[in-house]
């Protein structure tokens, strides 16, 4: 397993590491005054100093990343839900219908790269408060967090074309196959993966096991939703000669569960951003 990528002092010795493949994304380290210190990924980058503010608002900072990260899913999550609502499309129309999808998907890209940019600007020291130079992108491969984030972003950009190749008219069998299913099949597979590797990261490798802490039922949440949106990205493919999904009862029914299942996980985003969590467990141990 690879070491984590925070940098503790030199002097802080490594007790234990727990993650998914190579990754790291729990670590424990002992102090020379004997403390025990805990370190977790996802925790680590959510408290530090970039993603949100000291002292403010559970429900309410705007000045805070961690904030705005929660609120674009939440809107993005709102507009795939309500597009998949049947009665929906009936008061509106079909075109106006597919807007409303793409408005989502627009909402779900700013949101992504939100993330994305939490993701590598957090900091390398255990406690988290170093100054640093913001950045915005960079290539990490090695970390769990920094591959989910990339290819949740990449995903939402297929949703971009297929939502917008909607708004096309007069396109026939094939184009929408190329243009409007397969960029949804593709997307769809992008937030499944990025899903999977979040679940992997909040459960430290120990797939099988429940976590019910709010980053554990984010990471669910998100596995849920990501499986129904994969649901309904197969019913919506398009027989060859017609025009209309195979199952677009189905194809409602997945993103509507998909959706809503991102919609409550985003709002989770806001309390899991400012709740305390002491990063050191234990009392000095005596040497």
């Amino acid at each position: 397993m690879n070491r984590a990528y925070i940098e503790p002092p030199a002097e802080w010795a490594r007790l234990e590491a727990r993650g998914f493949g190579p990754f790291v994304t729990h670590a424990t380290f002992r102090r020379p005054d004997g403390v025990i210190v805990t370190w977790e990924s996802r925790r680590h980058r959510k408290r530090a100093r970039g993603a949100r503010a000291r002292h403010d608002s559970t429900w309410f900072a705007p000045s805070a990343v961690g904030w705005w990260i929660g609120v674009l899913f939440m809107v993005g999550s709102a507009c795939f839900a309500l597009g998949a609502l049947p009665g929906y499309v009936h008061l509106v129309g079909v075109r106006a219908d597919n807007i409303t999808y793409f408005i989502g998907s627009l909402f779900f890209t700013a949101a992504g790269y939100l993330q994305f940019w939490e993701v590598v600007n957090a900091p390398r020291a255990i406690d988290g408060d170093e100054a640093q130079r913001r950045r915005f992108v960079a290539w990490d491969p090695g970390r769990i967090d920094w591959c989910s984030t990339a290819v949740q972003s990449v995903g939402t950009l297929a949703f971009n074309v297929s939502t917008g190749s909607a708004l096309l008219q007069s396109l026939d069998s094939q184009q929408v196959h190329r243009l409007v299913w397969a960029p949804d099949m593709f997307g769809s597979a992008c937030f499944l993966i990025a899903s999977g590797l979040s679940w992997a990261e909040v459960s430290h490798g120990r797939l099988l096991r429940p976590v019910f802490t709010i980053s554990g039922w984010i990471a669910m949440l998100n596995l849920v939703g990501s499986i129904a949106f994969g649901v309904s990205a197969v019913a919506a493919k398009v027989v060859h000669g017609a025009t209309q999904p195979r199952n677009i009862e189905l194809v409602n029914l997945g993103t509507f569960v998909g959706a809503i299942c991102f919609l409550v996980g985003a709002a989770l985003l806001l309390p899991e951003r400012t709740e305390h969590e002491p990063t050191t467990t234990g009392a000095a141990v005596p040497t």
